[in-house]
């Protein structure tokens, strides 16, 4: 099967190299012609695995095209030729030079989606240029004014680079988040974005900063009172005053526990100033006496120990 491709492909080069040719009564070559014929060859190349043969063909069908819109995608097949061999830096380099023909062209859209797909390629490999590939997807789908788009690639951006711990990075992406879902007036995803503040700011040892977070988004709809807030609120007044049982609870609850997962690895290994290890919660009495406080300590039990 992939010795037949094999000869199918070598057979469209023929057919496009004849197409290139020029005679008497043929004074020009056609382009097109021949540019389809490379795309056929590159295809059959894919097909059988011959990847190193295909991204060739796909340059050729870029180089005789006189259509832009195929040629920036031929550029791009041939950057996926380029990652079917491991080759990412090659590959990533192939791709984001049709993003920008795509940004010249006046097709800003494709460009993005380009981005975005590269970034996540890259992304298993070098979290650095992941962060770099997805803001700058993120930066054109806010020209377009596409801010739902926009703030999913921003959000991406932001947990990698507190993967990364760009602490002082991550703050600054995370507001630009907060922003966009004010604008577009998703205010849950604004709570949210606040306790990943508070937790960027705190690691930070940024105390003052957490604080005005969570009293600039006093402001929004619904926040005052809300779950997300009276934990933020408690969290701060616990590493404020050094508490480490209180701060140890607000960072195991679920609320903080079921976040991205770069997010509640911070909570659970945020550390008080002047104290040292956190404190496990204290277990209830045996046959203590009254119900309620027996419940309270089954539930610090149950999330005990931060994830694992």
């Amino acid at each position: 099967m992939a010795a037949q491709k094999i000869n199918e492909a070598h057979e469209h080069i023929a057919k496009a190299e004849k197409c290139l040719k020029t005679s008497l009564t043929k004074w020009k070559p056609d382009f097109d012609s021949a540019a389809s014929e490379y795309a056929k060859a590159a295809v059959c190349f894919k097909n059988a695995k011959q990847y190193e043969q295909a991204k060739d063909a796909y340059l050729k069908e870029a180089e005789y095209h006189t259509e832009n819109k195929t040629l920036f995608h031929a550029i791009e097949q041939a950057g996926m030729m380029m990652k079917e061999q491991k080759k990412m830096p090659e590959a990533i380099q192939f791709i984001e030079k049709a993003c920008m023909m795509y940004m010249e062209n006046g097709t800003p859209d494709t460009a993005a989606m380009a981005l975005d797909r590269a970034g996540k390629l890259i992304e298993p490999l070098n979290l650095e240029k992941a962060v770099d590939l997805y803001q700058k997807a993120a930066g054109v789908f806010e020209n377009e004014d596409r801010l739902r788009q926009a703030v999913e690639l921003l959000g991406k951006a932001s947990r990698l680079l507190v993967r990364l711990k760009r602490l002082d990075e991550a703050a600054v992406a995370l507001q630009k988040e907060k922003n966009m879902y004010k604008e577009i007036e998703n205010f849950p995803m604004c709570f949210k974005k606040t306790t990943a503040q508070v937790l960027v700011h705190l690691h930070r040892g940024d105390y003052v900063a957490a604080d005005k977070c969570v009293r600039e988004s006093y402001s929004l709809p619904g926040y005052s009172g809300s779950e997300d807030c009276v934990a933020m609120e408690t969290l701060l007044q616990g590493y404020d005053e050094q508490d480490e049982d209180q701060a140890y609870r607000v960072c195991n609850s679920p609320l903080l526990k079921y976040m991205d997962n770069d997010y509640a690895k911070l909570a659970i290994s945020l550390k008080v100033p002047g104290g040292g290890k956190k404190k496990k919660a204290a277990a209830a009495p045996q046959g203590g006496a009254g119900g309620a406080p027996a419940a309270a300590n089954e539930e610090d039990d149950e999330y005990e120990g931060g994830l694992c």
